[in-house]
């Protein structure tokens, strides 16, 4: 009879957790490889969801959409600048990308102003079909025995020219597109489409530029109604201290003068409130030494807005028409407050007065057609029109002026003025 020993339990013993442990590592491998094979798997099939999802957005239909647009966003850009020799050139392999034919041309009456592609041998026949295009404002085909040609490798056979129409209707430019064979239906639509989109482009580069053009005579406007009875007063009070105070009187003239420079100056449709604010202070300064204690200011301005951009004397009016309209008026001491506030991506700027305040019904109906006795309240509605009308077409129509009156309750105008904005481009005097 064999009696085990120690050692043979601690070998049976061992030997049995040996076999323990291997059986649960081929489970977990398994167990490992299984995750392995499903995530695998799962893979395989998000990336199946993912490509059949990207086919259902990208259809064909759907690039060449995309792509007809971002090839016209190309070409609207230089047009926007107007029909110049300049802007023909960079738009016109665009609007021949546009049309699809083999060459294309812009032409105005003068001769061809940029061509893209093949046949521009051709440009006297192509100057002289845009030239009656724009002449009778019609579309027109040529075909092969209007461009004739000696050369054997010339692609041309066939035009189609569609006439360009700027801003009231009338024809200036021409387009005429080239084709390697008798121009096709699709060909005479294409450029005829081509024509009107930019004939549009055009018409609105034209507005743009008698935009600027008015938001100019604007700013001459307010130049204008900088009050005579101001300079005549502002040189009065000057001249009251050229004996008792001489160094406060040469003081007094630099600010007038450093007031009319900025008032005047000939550049830049856009400032910034900081240059504003200081053409304000320098009025305030010269309006103070002849009211005195009577003109009380209060400014509270957050130095994060100082940079923002604003039209050119669209505060400085505001300000103005406080002291002349409101506090000149009234008896005993008047204040005049100017605030702007940091409001995320605006600025939010305030000018009240505890003056005499105006008819809102003058304010609504218009000083014109109500036709007031006092040409005073004619000078502040047009200097609080002008200013409304330019916020508005600077930054749209949210960002009119607010007005708040009364009689005898003062007058409070309110305006709000985006902190970025891709018009603007401020610049000091």
């Amino acid at each position: 009879m064999n009696t085990p020993g120690r050692d043979g339990w601690l070998g049976g013993v061992g030997r049995t957790g040996g076999i323990g442990e291997d059986g649960a590592v081929r489970n977990v491998s398994a167990a490992l490889a299984l995750l392995a094979l499903v995530a695998a798997l799962a893979g395989a099939v998000y990336a199946v969801v993912r490509l059949r999802a990207r086919r259902g957005i990208a259809t064909a239909a759907q690039k060449a959409t995309y792509d007809v647009l971002h090839t016209a966003g190309l070409a609207a850009e230089p047009l926007r600048a107007g029909l110049t020799p300049t802007a023909a050139g960079r738009a016109v392999r665009y609007l021949r990308a546009l049309v699809g034919g083999v060459g294309l041309a812009v032409a105005d009456r003068h001769g061809l102003l940029a061509f893209d592609g093949r046949g521009e041998h051709h440009h006297s026949q192509l100057a002289a079909a845009a030239v009656k295009a724009i002449a009778t404002g019609r579309s027109t085909v040529l075909g092969s025995s209007e461009l004739l040609c000696d050369r054997p490798d010339c692609p041309v056979r066939g035009a189609v020219v569609a006439p360009l129409a700027a801003a009231g209707g009338a024809t200036t430019a021409a387009l005429v597109a080239l084709a390697d064979g008798p121009p096709a239906p699709g060909l005479v639509q294409a450029t005829r489409a081509t024509g009107r989109w930019a004939s549009a482009q055009l018409a609105l580069a034209e507005l743009d530029t008698s935009r600027a053009r008015l938001a100019r005579a604007e700013v001459r406007a307010l130049r204008a109604q900088i009050s005579p009875h101001f300079v005549y007063n502002a040189l009065t009070a000057i001249a009251s201290f050229v004996r008792t105070d001489p160094e406060r009187a040469r003081e007094l003239i630099l600010e007038f003068a450093e007031f009319t420079r900025y008032s005047f100056r000939a550049q830049g449709e856009f400032t910034t409130l900081a240059e504003e604010l200081r053409s304000i202070n320098r009025y305030l300064t010269i309006e103070r030494a002849r009211f005195g204690d009577r003109l009380q200011v209060r400014l509270q301005v957050a130095p994060e807005v100082l940079p923002v951009g604003l039209p050119f004397l669209c505060l400085q009016p505001l300000v103005e028409n406080a002291v002349r309209h409101g506090l000149s008026r009234k008896p005993g001491t008047g204040t005049v407050s100017i605030e702007a506030r940091d409001a995320g991506a605006e600025c939010h700027i305030t000018v009240e007065d505890d003056g005499v305040g105006m008819d809102p019904a003058v304010l609504g109906a218009g000083a014109a057609d109500n036709g007031p006795e006092d040409p005073g309240e004619v000078g502040q509605h047009v200097g609080l029109s002008n200013v409304d009308e330019r916020l508005r077409s600077v930054f749209g129509e949210p960002y009119g002026l607010v007005v708040e009156t009364a009689p005898d309750a003062g007058t409070k105008v309110s305006m709000r003025v985006p902190k970025f904005h891709p018009d603007v481009r401020a610049g000091g005097p």
